[in-house]
Order: C-alpha cells, then structure tokens, then sequence
C-alpha cells in the first residue's frame, strides 16, 4: 500500500490543501483531508479512539491542541531539525503539538476618533475614558480566554481580574459576532476601539468585497505593552495522534509545513506570521509594524484556560 497521511484540519481547506498538494508531489505521499471545526474534531478523535485513522490533528489555537492531549488523544512527535527550530515557547514541552504559525491579537482603532499615544498597553482600556467604546467578541470565544490565560500567566489572578472588570465596564455593546464584525464596527462607529487578530484584518484588506476594503482601511493596528511584556500571539499548530497508523509519513508532513517555502506560502496566502525567524512577513503584515510578542510558554495558556473563563464570568463577560 502506499504510504499517505490522514489529516484533520480545522484549517479551511483553501488555507491547507495547497500545501498538501506540493508535498504529494514532492514526496509521493498522499493526504487524505478531513476538514471541520475544532472541538468537533477533537471529540470525533476520541469517540473513533484506537480506530482513528487520523495521523494528525492540525488546528487553531494552542488551548485546543492542550485540549485533545489532555485527553489522551495525543503523542509525542520524533524530534527533527524542522521541529527544534520552532522558538521553544512555540511547543508542547512533552512534543505533543508544535506552532506552524503565529497569530497576533492587537488593539485596532479608528485613528481619527483615538489619539493613539493615550493607548500604549492593553491596561490602558480600563481607562474610564474608554466607557462604551470597545468592540470585542463573546468570552466563549477560545481566542480571548487565551489571552486573557497569558494575562494570569504573567501578571497573576489578582491583577488579571482588576484589569477584567475594568475593561468589561468600558464595552460599547453586548459581545456579538466575530473578529471582523468587530472591525466593521469600528468602521460604523459604534465603537473607537476593537481587539482582533490580525489576518481578518488583512483578509478584509486583500477581500474582492469593495465595501470590506473600505471598512479595513477605516481601522488602524495598535500594538500594545511594546516597553514591557509584548503584545499577545497564538499559534495554529500540528498534534501527533495517539493512534496514528503512518507516524513516519505524519512526521515527514509535519518537516515540511516547517519548511521555508511553505512557511513563506502561508505568511504570503493566510497573512499569519512564520514561526520562523528567518522567513519574511507578506506585504500587508508589513504594513501593520514591527511588534515585539509576548514570550510566555504557549502551553501554559491551555493550562490557565479554566481559570481566564472563570474570572471572565465573574467580570460580567457575556
């Protein structure tokens, strides 16, 4: 039989298959996709157990690759040059899952309605000056309760809670929508200040959508805490399953997706940052700044998951 590789992918197929394909073809490995959403994947890995077919587990988000290797669905992947080049607080410290690139989550603003030198942290919006002007999605929302995980990670429960009520006190409206919606409403003015991750932004910039063009360029990137801790990132990343019947073809994929030229395609396509140093930003990630990125051990974002979600409930984060 020859080799192939089973992949689930929360990833949309356009972001993934691309790569897939090049690696077919360099490799004569075949991929068989199955796309969805995360958590949907995750519990189908467990529900099929040691019958899973799945080799890898490709998603968004470290708090959902701790997720499916705390439950045991998980392994350790075999170390490679490709891997140990990844930064360390980009991986499991076990070799579960590696980052395959990153994701920023800055402050976006309107720049005419905002003086941007009164905003320099994210401490900065709890400022009561900021009362009914910010824009963000539900705290159900994995992408928030990492960072408000990295936020007790490195500034303790105490401060993290302070910096919780303040900030909730100052929403413009009842969280709704996603990412973008958050940055249309900036656009609109029913907000001056939203927190997104950066490729929506890009994608409404690069969008054959006229009318999300203009509603992007209305909005201006701010990046936060640049004199002290950095500005909050995540990954996309790749889990070994625990069962996984082709380990030695999963783990060749894995080597390439960390190579420079796929590295490259998906900064240039899916405008996330590389997770390698080394690898150039796409046009429009340029355009956004230089930033310096927090350094906290991703891992541990899973870790603190239950406690961001608890105190966000207790700030009244819908």
């Amino acid at each position: 039989m020859a080799d192939q590789v089973n992949v689930y992918s929360a990833r949309k197929e356009a972001l993934i298959k691309p790569l897939l394909d090049k690696f077919t073809k360099q490799t004569g490995i075949s991929v068989n996709l199955v796309t969805g959403k995360a958590d949907n994947l995750i519990t189908r890995l467990k529900s099929e157990g040691k019958y899973s077919p799945a080799d890898l587990l490709i998603t968004t988000d470290v708090g959902r690759l701790y997720r499916a290797k705390e439950q045991n669905l998980t392994q350790a992947i075999a170390a490679s040059n490709s891997i140990k080049s990844v930064p360390e607080n980009f991986r499991d410290k076990a070799s579960h899952w590696v980052g395959l690139s990153l994701r920023a989550r800055p402050i976006m603003v309107s720049p005419e309605r905002v003086d941007v030198k009164t905003l320099t942290t994210l401490e900065d919006l709890t400022n009561p000056s900021w009362k009914g002007k910010i824009c963000i999605r539900s705290s159900s929302n994995i992408y928030n309760q990492s960072m408000v995980a990295s936020l007790i990670a490195q500034l303790g429960e105490t401060h993290t809670q302070e910096w919780l009520d303040g900030f909730v006190k100052n929403f413009a409206r009842p969280p709704q929508g996603g990412d973008r919606d958050q940055i249309k409403a900036v656009a609109a003015g029913q907000c001056d200040i939203a927190i997104a991750n950066t490729y929506y932004l890009a994608g409404m910039l690069t969008s054959d959508d006229e009318e999300q063009v203009a509603q992007a360029k209305q909005v201006k990137v701010v990046w936060p805490n640049q004199n002290d801790r950095g500005a909050h990132v995540n990954i996309s990343g790749v889990a070994m399953a625990k069962n996984a019947p082709n380990k030695n073809a999963a783990s060749q994929l894995i080597d390439f997706l960390l190579t420079q030229e796929s590295q490259q395609w998906y900064a240039n396509t899916n405008h996330e940052y590389p997770v390698l140093g080394d690898v150039s930003w796409s046009e429009i990630l340029q355009s956004f700044g230089k930033f310096k990125a927090e350094q906290v051990a991703l891992s541990q974002l899973g870790e603190l998951n239950g406690k961001a979600v608890q105190l966000m409930d207790r700030a009244g984060w819908k």
